[in-house]
């Protein structure tokens, strides 16, 4: 999805919402939390969605706990709401209780990140290509720093999460097949701010004072934020002492483009509501059973895009 299409979603809401189904439906949705700018988009969105199509949404912040999405979900099934979203903060340990909305008859739809279970227990997965988005930023990097040698340090997401696990999969596809490029710390970050700062901290005390790091490779955009403070702290120049490519486009990210701080950012797209929905509607209207996983689009941006302009577009809409 383009910039301009994501700008225009409320508005064009509003048209296609007389097509929809809009009879009151009650969806549940569980989120992981508010770890990052891009969560709360998602979040901001999803209630426009919702409230746009007629819908009534059940709201449940998990703080990103499993044990909170899993009661939450047992308290639609309850509720006998008619369909819930779940945006699943780990990707195993659902296998029992997305059989139980099964067995109540309620569709399940995963928001931006996948699970291990049968994908014969949700109707359909939202999200984008997670190894994909991993190795754009690793091409992007590769191409940048050419034939000298750059030591990369790693900020993982969530451990066990699905986007940690397909992030770093596809980073490490892209470059591995450059010698001259290798990941020589790599640590959770748990996709905060906070965290991102902290663990980028101890691998600059590690790492000769951060002279001996090459690049830096985030696997959420809140963590680079972070670690570009850390950076500062240190007396070094983001995104020239230290490259900075990450991944989601929030706001925050393409400010610190514009600044000459970061130098890449892969989007993720923050509205996953609109295809859940469209695929609800049509699955309510007649039965009609989606694809198991609808790909949205992701985008590289560097500082030759605009990021000034990047980041005033984006800076309302929620994040």
């Amino acid at each position: 999805m383009t910039t301009k299409t994501l700008m225009t979603t409320a508005a064009a809401l509003a048209i296609s919402a007389t097509a929809a189904m809009a009879q009151g439906e009650t969806i549940g949705f569980s989120q992981i939390g508010s770890e990052s700018g891009w969560r709360a988009a998602e979040t901001t969105l999803t209630r426009m969605q919702a409230e746009e199509r007629g819908y009534q949404l059940q709201f449940s912040d998990a703080q990103q706990r499993q044990e909170n999405q899993i009661a939450a979900i047992r308290s639609f099934i309850a509720q006998g709401v008619d369909a819930i979203l779940l945006a699943p903060v780990v990707a195993t340990g659902w296998d029992a209780v997305l059989q139980e909305a099964q067995e109540a008859e309620i569709p399940v739809v995963l928001l931006d990140r996948q699970v291990d279970s049968s994908d014969e227990l949700y109707l359909t997965a939202i999200g984008s290509n997670l190894v994909h988005e991993g190795e754009v930023a690793g091409e992007w990097l590769a191409a940048e720093v050419g034939d000298r040698d750059c030591r990369i340090v790693e900020l993982q997401g969530t451990t066990g999460s699905s986007p940690a696990i397909d992030r770093k999969t596809g980073f490490e596809n892209a470059i591995g097949a450059h010698d001259n490029l290798s990941i020589v710390r790599s640590q959770t970050g748990d996709f905060t701010r906070a965290l991102g700062k902290e663990v980028m901290e101890s691998f600059i005390q590690a790492e000769n004072g951060g002279r001996d790091i090459c690049a830096l490779y985030a696997h959420n955009d809140d963590m680079a934020v972070g670690a570009i403070q850390a950076i500062k702290e240190a007396g070094l120049k983001p995104g020239e002492d230290i490259l900075i490519v990450s991944i989601d486009g929030v706001p925050d990210i393409f400010q610190a483009m514009a600044n000459g701080e970061a130098n890449a950012t892969v989007e993720l797209t923050p509205d996953m509501a609109g295809p859940a929905f469209d695929a609800l509607e049509a699955f309510w209207a007649d039965g009609t059973q989606p694809e198991k996983f609808i790909q949205t689009e992701s985008k590289l941006y560097t500082q030759a895009d605009d990021p000034q302009g990047e980041y005033d577009t984006r800076k309302d809409l929620g994040y």
